[in-house]
């Protein structure tokens, strides 16, 4: 007998569902409007649509092993438990937060005897991340001779998470957060399930969903909530929703991927000169709770990355946002952050410097330990103003334009251009500088 999993995270149509029974007051709401079949799965067309990937897989009877990668409340584990239903397998559920070796074990051998009577088994394990590697390659043998078809669901990338041996022998499928139309469909089958409709106004109902941030099943929680209030009452505004329902943190972990994402779409806002779109991932961050010091770090590098000497007053902006954070603090001293965002996205751009540092970085290792030619060096003892050292040097200051135009790279390595600054900002009057410069060394060559 296949066991179900009792947790819902995707929700079907059930206007024509049976009444409920007694017992079905003391089951969440969103249990209650679980789907029962893939096609009223809302939110994952693109998976269970006509044309998706699992709609494919299942009209060639080509089931294979899968991991299902998304966040939360998004149908991960309904999808597992109607694919067992649709490809007549039994469902079994286990959950790597509370299952070990012997459940693993148990599984397996529960799995193979069923085989052996001509029944297939789908294995469902749910936060399959939460498995070390050598609980992961256990699965290996079963997957790879069809004792189990295996669907993990995960909440974490599963390129960092899984092994590299199970992850080539499933399919990775990213499930997408449920967007506005998939989550005003789920307020309407609660509506209809319920018999009445949510007492709120329109903009609270847009609030209702933006709580929600994608999470079918909170979204679900939250209706049940205002389901219970009497009938008659005013609708809510958003502000008299605040007050009845307890707002979550929004999603983000500064341990897992999200802490990147975040980061990245931030430093990648800066760089696309959209101050909006960087102020919109700062706030994301420190609502995030992400630790306001490690955004300024990277908002320091960024100055020298990503602007360098297009606007040498970035990277002083950025070491004084830092300096007055560290002064003020936190809520005070997160404007100076902000204020640094700001300034870099509107910055001119050039990444010149951080390119000329690679390449300088490169030629160093590959020349070794050349010494800097002699005429360059100091001579404090006898013996070095014999050897050479300091003969010839020309001192810049001495000349009329204030360049003299001697090489200084190591004798034996031919002069190398690292730096070529833009035309934007600050850097085009550096070109301008440089050229001249060129000139007048070509020039006192001969």
């Amino acid at each position: 007998m296949a066991r179900e999993h009792s947790g819902a995270d995707l929700f079907g149509e059930v206007a024509h569902a049976p009444p409920p029974a007694a017992t079905d007051g003391r089951r969440p709401l969103a249990d209650r409007l679980r789907p029962r079949t893939l096609a009223e799965v809302v939110g994952q067309d693109h998976l269970v649509g006509p044309e998706g990937a699992i709609t494919r897989m299942l009209a060639q009877g080509s089931l294979s092993s899968i991991i299902l990668w998304g966040p939360p409340g998004v149908g991960k584990t309904t999808i597992a438990r109607l694919l067992a239903k649709a490809s007549g397998l039994a469902f079994v559920s286990l959950s790597a937060v509370f299952s070990g070796v012997a459940e693993l074990r148990r599984a397996f051998e529960e799995a193979r005897r069923r085989r052996a009577s001509g029944e297939g088994t789908l294995l469902f394990v749910d936060e399959i991340h939460r498995f070390n590697r050598a609980q992961q390659d256990g699965f290996l043998p079963y997957v790879e001779d069809g004792t189990v078809v295996l669907v993990g669901a995960t909440t974490e990338n599963p390129s960092f998470e899984l092994n590299a041996a199970l992850l080539s022998r499933c399919r990775v499928l990213v499930l997408r957060r449920l967007d506005a139309a998939a989550l005003e469909t789920l307020l309407a089958r609660a509506e209809g399930f319920a018999g009445r409709t949510l007492p709120v106004t329109e903009e609270a109902r847009a609030a209702l969903a933006a709580m929600a941030d994608g999470d079918g099943r909170y979204l679900l929680n939250l209706a049940e909530q205002l389901l219970t209030l009497p009938e008659g009452i005013a609708p809510l505004d958003p502000a008299g929703l605040a007050r009845v329902l307890e707002r979550r943190a929004a999603l983000y972990d500064k341990d897992r991927e999200e802490h990147y994402n975040l980061i990245s779409a931030l430093h990648k806002s800066m760089r696309g000169s959209d101050p909006d779109a960087a102020l919109y991932w700062l706030a994301r961050l420190l609502a995030g709770g992400e630790d306001p010091l490690y955004i300024i770090r990277r908002v320091t590098r960024f100055a020298s990355e990503d602007v360098g000497l297009a606007d040498p007053t970035a990277l002083l902006t950025a070491i004084a946002a830092w300096d007055t954070y560290e002064r003020l603090g936190s809520p005070e001293g997160e404007l100076a952050i902000a204020q640094a965002v700001v300034h870099l996205a509107t910055a001119p751009k050039s990444n010149a410097l951080y390119k000329a540092l690679g390449a300088a970085m490169r030629a160093a290792r590959d020349t070794g330990s050349l010494m800097p030619p002699r005429h360059i060096l100091n001579a404090p003892t006898k013996l070095m103003g014999e050897l050479g050292y300091g003969q010839g040097y020309a001192y810049d200051h001495d000349t009329e334009e204030g360049f003299s135009g001697q090489d200084y790279f190591p004798e034996g390595m031919a002069r190398q251009r690292f730096y070529s600054p833009t035309d934007r900002g600050r850097e085009a009057a550096i070109a301008e500088r440089l050229r001249d410069w060129e000139r007048l060394r070509r020039e006192r060559r001969g």
